[in-house]
């Protein structure tokens, strides 16, 4: 198949353009470029510099007047003029032009009826491979007649005068629904290119009755479809892993009058303290094929160190979602069954489990708690609360309560159960107790997915107002109640309150 022709994107390449390569040669370009080197595992690593993760200061939406009123305009979603990013367009065309370029067709949402076809035009081979990895890929006979209704343009080394162009930072990452382009200049992040994708699909699903949603999911032997939603870190990735159940997808989905669909056709894991023990699917799609991301290899035997910082606390690793063995080809299931919330309480407060009401599941959701701990961010010392509306703030163009009242009519039609799920720390906060062991996340989590927890006692926690369990097959009575955990509980009295304070405060913004 030859190239395609770009000059419908305003782009006249004098070099080299390689189009639909496949993910071998993909590597063989990137080690040939010396973009990366290869792990012992056969995955490809990769360094992005100085800018080890989103760059959510540099991202912007431009005013265009057929969705400029629909837009929640804030910190999340800055205004660009149509002339800055038309004069910016201009830039990256021109400076794309005069590179060896990589393209690569996709599409988005495993529903065919709510598809979207892109394209991925990358003066890098490892982004071209990262997008392979990610996004849904067409078979031969789609690419002979293909045609990509969204560009992204993606210019890593190119970087801008802020000055001049009004811009925050020398790096830009701006979408325009008219044009129907994103520009990623200045990052070599390659979790822009994919965020960006889902940024645009959570403006345009709503408009289709879609529910987009920043979640993993999964399916059982019976067809029952779980949720899992929540910020990074949480556990969406390693907790929808499960041997046991069919993974659909691992980040983002939309949930249709039809059930859901995974808006993705890869996993983007997190691979911090990885081991083969306990996430045991994504340590084994780690191989030929699949991406890794700021990984520090060991200079003899190529062996990735999955506990080391040295870059980042935000190491990755993409992969196509084949990779893991009991995927759901298909990419699609039934109307959930079970909804989990995750949440990694560093303060130690919150229980381990607990069953919300439907109000309090939309209460939950526009807040989208979990909390940063010491060393995942600079400055960052003690733990820190963080709420992200709708566990995807960064990711919505439309206000936050458009979204929770989607969520809000899904549930009440469906009826399904709201859980929340604490991976964080018990006995004490960070620093202080100990961080929930997996395995009896897990238990929990099998528990609630079985319907073992329907008819046990429950109490209503006297700070949180959520329904606890009282016992729990597989897990000890003492875990599932927080402050009979701690040794001070006095402590544990003002940590519970100051926490149960910052939710009011957060869900306050959203009233």
């Amino acid at each position: 198949m030859g190239a395609p022709d770009l000059s419908r994107h305003g782009l006249a390449p004098s070099g080299p353009v390689h189009a639909h390569l496949a993910s071998a040669e993909l590597v063989e370009h990137a080690l040939r470029r010396r973009e990366g080197l290869l792990a012992d595992s056969g995955a490809l690593d990769a360094l992005t510099g100085e800018r080890t993760a989103r760059s959510p200061e540099d991202k912007y939406i431009v005013r265009d007047p057929s969705i400029e009123a629909e837009i929640d305009w804030s910190k999340s979603n800055r205004p660009m003029s149509p002339g800055t990013f038309d004069r910016l367009l201009k830039q990256v065309r021109q400076y794309a032009s005069a590179r060896e370029l990589f393209v690569h067709d996709a599409a988005a949402c495993a529903d065919p009826r709510h598809r979207l076809t892109l394209r991925v035009v990358t003066e890098q081979a490892w982004h071209a491979l990262f997008a392979h990895c990610l996004f849904l890929r067409p078979s031969p006979d789609e690419l002979a007649t293909f045609d990509a209704e969204w560009l992204v343009l993606s210019v890593p080394n190119l970087r801008f005068d802020p000055k001049k162009e009004g811009l925050n930072s020398p790096a830009v990452i701006a979408a325009s629904f008219e044009r129907k382009t994103i520009l990623v200049a200045g990052t070599h992040y390659a979790g822009e290119i994919k965020k960006s994708i889902f940024t645009i699909l959570n403006a345009l699903l709503p408009f289709r009755g879609v529910f987009p949603m920043h979640c993993s999911a999964n399916v059982g032997a019976g067809g029952d479809v779980a949720l899992f939603f929540g910020l990074s870190g949480t556990g969406k990735t390693t907790l929808s892993a499960d041997p046991e159940r069919r993974l659909i997808g691992d980040d983002e989905h939309g949930w249709s009058d039809d059930g859901v669909f995974n808006i993705e056709g890869g996993c983007y894991a997190k691979t911090i303290r990885l081991s083969a023990d306990k996430e045991p699917q994504i340590y084994h799609a780690i191989r030929f094929g699949s991406v890794l991301e700021n990984v520090p290899l060991d200079p003899v035997t190529r062996r990735p160190d999955y506990d080391s910082e040295e870059y980042t606390e935000n190491t990755r690793a993409a992969y196509p979602i084949d990779f893991i063995p009991n995927c759901e080809p298909s990419g699609r299931g039934w109307h959930p069954r079970t909804i989990f919330f995750l949440t990694c309480d560093a303060f130690g407060v919150l229980p381990p489990i607990s069953r919300l009401t439907p109000e309090q599941a939309m209460e939950h959701f526009l807040c989208g708690y979990t909390a940063k701990v010491a060393g995942t961010e600079v400055g960052v010392t003690d733990p820190e609360a963080t709420f992200s509306a709708c566990f995807a703030a960064p990711f919505l163009p439309l206000p936050a309560r458009r979204y929770a009242a989607m969520l809000g009519d899904k549930l009440k039609a469906h009826q399904v159960p709201v859980w929340l799920l604490n991976t964080g720390w018990t006995a004490g906060g960070f620093g202080v107790g100990e961080r929930i062991d997996l395995n009896s996340t897990r238990a929990m989590l099998r528990a609630a997915l079985e319907r073992k927890l329907d008819h046990v006692p429950f109490r209503t926690d006297p700070v949180f107002g959520v329904a606890v369990p009282t016992e729990c097959p597989g897990v000890p009575a003492k875990v599932l109640d927080p402050r009979a955990a701690w040794v001070d509980k006095a402590a544990y009295d003002r940590a519970a309150a100051d926490l149960a304070a910052r939710f009011r405060s957060a869900l306050a913004k959203h009233q």
